[in-house]
């Protein structure tokens, strides 16, 4: 008999933190650059020298990436698919035979087999000639099917789904609801065991590819019952099973040609053979899916940033303003270096973990999301400055440029295509919070006890005896280091030194350390709410991340003899940049608003400020402000296409 389905959970923030506890991966059975990092120890043996790829992997890749331009230059339309808010069938179709849906299938499963860092060029390639493209490919490889059957999946289920994910089938992934985001402790969507299937119920939000998909990977609460451990299961469900309907294929602001969409499902039965691992495991494999898909997003934006230098140096050489270019103005100039040193350190910092993730031998699960942080923030900035450069014709459309007789340049485009990046896979105030709890796993481990207040008195002073070994340990080798000795780094001075910049890493590294035991210190249990104090220490990171693979990188390009003089200014460049936000970061740690906006927010929410409201028009139309997702048969036309 089977189970009932389940209601809605309503869930407290300190059980919605032990879902997501239980999710994440717990122990560190590699090393990492990053957790060394927050802990004040600067491992640079672990990034350098830079890792390379293998021959083979450099043959193959490049062999691909020569066809993928080809295609791209003379098959992708972007105006086109920016106009119709379409990729094209025949598009998709080319993509196909080109092999492009397999960047990352082993060969055995007729894939390309690429390796992570050719993957992201290639996506990079794609996203630079349609973002809306490399959107496609990235949320059907990064995401969908293929990365969690790569990790998770069994021999039966790779040998079903791979070969047609790799040729003919796209997938999407399905996990976010209309009223669950990153908390999904309250996820609704119900999978209730019947025999041997598992009859699915709930309404899915923003189902990227959910619109042409044929194969999804779905989210769904398993309820717990005899034989049934339940809790967040992972599906891979055929899109064209009988009760699935895409109810709306959405728009936005940017990416317009994305098959973005709502599904939902009334009674769909799963075969339980399609599970993907056991019961109640299903977040942490889109956790660990996501430690590595997520460095598919960091190479859209140093695509964006390599156009924008393009556009940014073509136009900045063609304009003048008060008798020379504009580029020879101080102001204009600043932001024109902004973004080429930019350019050059995310590239660095995707290029050095994606050879991390390919060689396996760190934990990159920090490296990854800090390569997603940072490469959002900036990205969107770099693209904000060309926008600002080309002035007027920068907030004008690149239709309206041509027909006008001027070149069609697609800033404003670029501007809000860009801007999802801070929001998808993590939004940047998630990312915080994500990284922050892997930041100070250690303090946890060993005094993690000390702040529970569910524990008992025996298991604090358990917890404070095994704190004070750690501690009495660990607090003396944060006072000096490598940082303080001018000849450290020598090996990173040539015509341009870029030694001291590492030893700043190195220092800051430490001071970081500092800087979050004494907040663990004064804040202890409460250390959790301090959101903002913990958004500023993993930017700290992020930053420090970003230097030392752009100083890394630099090195790595002047020992091969390409460009190396160049790559060493623009990590230098880079670096003095950095260090400028470093500071106002360490200084913003105590000396901040925080308090005082609290304030204010309790005023706003009480309705004492709703006097500062008036003298508005709401254009708003009506309606809920989240959609009604009760469980039941659709009653609305399915707009799910395939591409054939």
């Amino acid at each position: 008999m089977s189970a009932p389905p389940l209601k809605k959970p309503t869930v407290t923030e300190r059980e919605a933190r032990q879902v997501a506890e239980a999710a994440r991966e717990q122990d560190w059975r590699k090393p990492s650059f990053g957790k060394e990092l927050f802990l004040g120890r600067f491992r640079l043996d672990l990034i350098h020298p830079h890792p390379v790829p293998t021959d083979e992997a450099v043959r193959r890749g490049e062999q691909f990436l020569t066809k993928l331009r080809a295609f791209c230059e003379t098959k992708v339309d972007a105006a086109l698919i920016e106009r119709e808010a379409r990729i094209p069938d025949e598009v998709i179709n080319g993509l196909k035979e080109l092999g492009a849906l397999g960047m990352k299938i082993d060969p055995k499963y007729g894939g390309l087999g690429l390796t992570q860092v050719y993957y992201n060029k290639a996506l990079a390639l794609v996203g630079s000639a349609s973002p809306a493209v490399g959107v496609l490919l990235s949320a059907h490889q990064s995401i969908g099917v293929p990365q969690p059957l790569k990790l998770f999946g069994t021999p039966e289920q790779k040998q079903r789904f791979l070969p047609r994910c790799a040729r003919t089938d796209i997938s999407a992934f399905l996990l976010t609801e209309p009223d669950v985001g990153s908390d999904p402790a309250r996820l609704a969507t119900s999978a209730v065991p019947d025999g041997d299937d598992y009859v699915l119920d709930g309404v899915k939000l923003w189902t990227t590819n959910g619109v042409v998909a044929d194969l999804l990977v779905v989210m769904a609460r398993v309820p717990k019952s005899e034989g049934h451990r339940g809790g967040i299961t992972a599906f891979v469900v055929e899109a064209d099973s009988p009760g699935i309907t895409v109810e709306n294929r959405n728009a936005f602001m940017g990416l317009r040609g994305i098959e973005n969409g709502v599904t939902r499902f009334h009674q769909v039965r799963v075969p339980a053979a399609n599970r993907i691992g056991p019961e109640g495991v299903g977040l942490k494999i889109a956790l660990t899916t996501l430690n590595t898909g997520r460095l598919s997003l960091p190479a859209s934006c140093v695509a964006a940033g390599k156009w924008s230098l393009k556009i940014a140096r073509e136009w900045s050489a063609a304009r003048e303003q008060w008798g020379r270019p504009i580029a020879h103005h101080e102001a204009v100039g600043a932001k024109i270096s902004f973004i080429a040193a930019t350019t050059f350190a995310l590239e660095a910092v995707l290029d050095l973990s994606s050879q991390m993730a390919d060689e396996d031998r760190n934990d990159i699960r920090i490296e990854g999301a800090l390569a997603k942080l940072i490469a959002s923030e900036l990205g969107w900035r770099m693209a904000d400055e060309l926008v600002q450069i080309r002035g007027g014709r920068g907030f004008e459309t690149a239709a309206s440029l041509a027909a006008r007789g001027e070149k069609a340049v697609p800033a404003e485009q670029v501007l809000r295509d860009l801007r999802i990046n801070r929001i998808f896979e993590g939004s940047t105030e998630i990312m915080h919070l994500l990284i922050a709890r892997e930041a100070v796993d250690a303090h946890l481990s060993v005094a993690g006890d000390l702040i529970d207040p569910d524990k008992s008195l025996q298991d604090k002073a358990r917890a404070g005896a095994n704190a004070g070994v750690f501690y009495v340990k660990w607090l003396p080798k944060l006072v000096a280091g490598p940082g303080q000795l001018p000849s450290s780094y020598a090996e990173f001075k040539h015509e341009v030194d870029l030694s001291p910049h590492l030893r700043h890493v190195e220092r800051h590294s430490r001071k970081l350390a500092r800087s979050t035991f004494y907040a663990m210190s004064r804040w202890q249990g409460r250390m959790e709410t301090k959101q903002a104090f913990l958004g500023r220490i993993v930017d700290i990171g992020a930053e420090l991340f970003a230097m030392s693979a752009a100083c890394v990188r630099a090195e790595l390009l002047r020992s091969r003899g390409e460009n190396g003089r160049e790559a060493y200014q623009l990590a230098d460049a880079f670096c003095r940049q950095s260090r400028i936000r470093v500071d106002e970061l360490f200084g913003r740690l105590w000396s901040n608003t925080d308090d005082v906006d609290g304030k204010v927010v309790k005023g706003v929410m009480g309705g004492a400020y709703e006097w500062l409201e008036q003298g508005i028009v709401d254009p708003s139309g009506e309606g809920p402000w989240i959609a009604d997702t009760t469980p039941g048969p659709s009653e609305r036309a399915d707009v799910h296409r395939r591409i054939r």
